[in-house]
């Protein structure tokens, strides 16, 4: 997908959270005093590339109907953008005049399930509300559970090429 928006022109910036140290929430509640978490570590880094992006990429496998734990934890960090939002009625981010951020899904799971993606997509689209991104949609692939599948699977990487074609140009997004 990033290939995609990069060939439309997008400037692109790959986080790999597993890389980051960032700590789960503790559920202190300051953040709903200040909008800011108190936790000092790499999320205080993040928090910025977040609010700046006008498009975000969330990528996780699905473990246990579920985003990865460094997605979750990524994700429980951002209490403190929706206590901003919705307990200090404070916007998370300054609008960029009419531009609507946009945020889309990408997932693969190695279940076959009709629901595998559910929780998953319910998370991000709550997620993406706290940052004030518009969850535009999602790319799912099920039966996907060894490391490098994805390539063996007919449309999947031209999809997710021309998905991300179509976020960059905005064609076929609200």
């Amino acid at each position: 997908m990033l290939k995609g928006a990069e060939s439309q022109g997008a400037k692109i910036e790959r986080i790999f959270l597993s890389e980051w140290d960032i700590s789960g929430c503790r559920e202190c509640r300051s953040c709903e005093l200040t909008g800011n978490c108190v936790a000092q570590d790499e999320m205080q880094e993040l928090y910025p590339k977040l609010l700046e992006a006008d498009y975000i990429i969330l990528a996780s496998p699905i473990f246990f109907y579920g985003v990865t734990a460094q997605a979750k934890r990524m994700i429980d960090r951002c209490q403190a953008l929706w206590a901003r939002k919705y307990v200090l009625k404070k916007s998370p981010v300054k609008e960029k005049g009419t531009t609507k951020r946009k945020g889309w899904f990408l997932s693969v799971a190695g279940s076959r399930g009709a629901k595998v993606f559910e929780g998953a997509i319910l998370t991000v689209r709550y997620f993406f509300d706290a940052l004030n991104v518009e969850y535009t949609g999602e790319l799912t692939f099920r039966r996907i559970d060894a490391q490098g599948a994805i390539k063996k699977h007919p449309t999947a990487l031209k999809e997710v090429f021309r998905a991300g074609q179509r976020l960059a140009t905005g064609i076929g997004f609200s």
